[in-house]
């Protein structure tokens, strides 16, 4: 495919998921400040945490995260080291009526962790440490660690891995509550579907802060609906997750036998069309032939169930579409499988070229396949697009469930805005990522991901760098996401081929009803007949709304 340059592959970064947020909103403080002369709870003596206030030469680069559309100057950032740290510092918070906020790896994309409201904001960065927890025969995942942390402490010392995100930036806390989703997803389920137990710093009604550990298997009722309120509930609702354990369900034996095994190899493609050689048919075959590939090859346990594959929608001003492949090179038949997968797309474009053998797989002037090692592709594919891992940029995003293939008049709509002339940032698109296989194993009210038999991820996403052209390019995805969704009030409402929005793709505009003109209200668009569940959960563990942020789970 010759060299690979960075518009191909703009859109890569649409697997960067929500942080743990807390933050957010405009609810005062359920609990009063203290009295004047009454001396606040400040972080614990002994503490070997961290306080960052503005006169510290850190604090710039701790008010931000990956999205600069959004910004905070909190009175002080925490960065925590233990448990009890963390309890101290929502205590702070609570007691001095201050708004908290929670930063896990940076990428929520909306203005839930950082905005003019927060006054403590935690950072979980130093809370990162990834090791095998001998009494809750589990691994132990620090909630400031990043999703690399994990694949590479997993890997290099059991040869386990767990299925998450592509982005190896992204934090854990908020990647996990809202479900996890990643390359190997097909193949193994989503990321709570391997989640044991998570630990929490909640708040009662008389405003005590506690951290406490909910598992899956907990005897009391109460701590397993807050142990269910973290496999998809989104963060910033119910506490502040310290630590996940991770154990497949029905696991045992040696701590290599508790985890899905990590491919030995993977192969990886990458595609790009040139825009200029795509026409309006071939682009519709392209987006249909897709989506109807995932939608007969769904079978948990088979090699084309467990296929995975991102397709770039790039805007003709990026200069080409593009696509990412990864298959476990070990399925039976794994290189066939690729192989029809791949030559499917360019025949469907009308792309017609020489092809090569490379590892086994037939790739064309417009693919390439390599055959490389689990980790190292997890790394590489990681890093392919610089816009995905740049902390500069501002960004737009809005997402969509399908269970069915686009409709034409959804790919009509689409490549009327991507090839529009209105000049948006040429790091603008819409990315399909495939779903279904091992997740639609799952019930749908299993976990709180409620979107089990959805076939693909839409993310509408714009990624720019000056704030003088926010308007332009948000301006372009509310137009664009609107018109593709203009038959059910702008919005993917669920239905049989819609169904609703991604929680760690958050977007504020679905609670305002000049953007969502349907019937359906924001919270049932994330999490449908499992938002009443999650309000029980929330009165339970947070009685005084503490955790809270624009989006945040609402008490009933």
């Amino acid at each position: 495919m010759g060299e690979l340059k960075r518009r191909r592959f703009v859109g890569l970064g649409s697997g960067i998921a929500f942080t743990a947020a807390a933050g957010g909103g405009l609810a005062t403080a359920p609990y009063a400040r203290a009295a004047a002369g009454e001396a606040a709870v400040t972080v614990r003596a002994g503490s070997t945490g961290v306080a960052v206030t503005p006169d510290d030469a850190r604090y710039p680069d701790l008010i931000s995260g990956n999205n600069q559309r959004w910004t905070s100057s909190p009175d002080k950032i925490v960065l925590p080291r233990t448990t009890e740290d963390v309890v101290a510092a929502v205590q702070e918070a609570v007691t001095g009526g201050r708004r908290l906020s929670v930063c896990g790896g940076g990428h929520c994309f909306e203005d839930f962790v950082f905005n003019a409201d927060v006054k403590i904001n935690i950072n979980m960065s130093l809370m990162n440490a990834v090791t095998f927890d001998t009494a809750m025969n589990a691994f132990r995942v620090g909630a400031g660690a990043t999703l690399l942390d994990v694949y590479e402490a997993l890997y290099e010392g059991w040869g386990v891995t767990i299925p998450a995100g592509i982005c190896h930036s992204v934090g854990v806390g908020g990647h996990v509550t809202g479900g996890g989703y990643g390359n190997l997803s097909r193949q193994y389920g989503l990321t709570v579907d391997h989640l044991h137990a998570v630990e929490v710093v909640v708040v009662d009604a008389a405003g005590k802060a506690r951290s406490v550990v909910a598992a899956r298997d907990s005897a009391d009722a109460a701590l397993r609906d807050l142990f269910w309120a973290h496999t998809g509930g989104g963060g910033g609702s119910f506490g502040v997750v310290t630590a996940f354990w991770f154990r497949t369900p029905g696991a045992t034996g040696a701590p290599a036998a508790l985890l899905p095994k990590a491919p030995s190899k993977i192969f990886l493609t990458l595609a790009g069309w040139p825009w200029e050689k795509v026409t309006q048919d071939g682009f519709t075959a392209l987006v249909d032939y897709w989506g109807k590939w995932f939608e007969k090859n769904n079978t948990p346990g088979t090699t084309a169930g467990s296929l995975y594959s991102w397709l770039m929608l790039n805007h003709r001003d990026s200069g080409s579409l593009g696509a990412v492949v990864q298959l476990d090179a070990s399925l039976p038949d794994a290189a066939s499988v690729l192989s029809d997968f791949l030559s499917g797309m360019d025949q469907a474009l009308g792309l017609h070229s020489a092809t090569t053998r490379h590892d086994g797989v037939l790739d064309s002037q417009y693919t390439s396949t390599r055959l490389m090692p689990w980790l190292r592709g997890t790394r590489y594919i990681g890093a392919i697009s610089p816009t995905q891992l740049d902390p500069t940029t501002r960004g737009s995003h809005k997402s969509a469930h399908l269970r069915k293939p686009t409709p034409r008049r959804q790919i009509d709509a689409m490549y009327a805005h991507l090839t529009s002339t209105d000049l948006p940032s040429t790091m603008t698109g819409i990315v399909l990522s495939a779903s279904g296989g091992r997740i639609a194993s799952v019930s749908s009210t299993a976990t709180a991901v409620a979107q089990r038999d959805a076939i693909m991820k839409v993310n509408f996403e714009s990624r720019w760098y000056a704030p003088a052209d926010d308007a332009k390019n948000v301006g372009w995805i509310r137009r664009a996401f609107a018109d593709v969704y203009g038959d059910t009030g702008g919005v993917p409402v669920p239905n049989d081929v819609t169904d609703g929005c991604y929680i760690n793709y958050p977007d504020g505009d679905l609670a305002d009803p000049a953007f969502n003109t349907s019937s359906v209200p924001w919270h049932d668009l994330y999490w449908k007949q499992n938002y009443a569940r999650l309000q029980q959960v929330k009165r339970t563990w947070d009685p005084g709304n503490v955790f809270r942020h624009r989006q945040s789970v609402r008490l009933p």
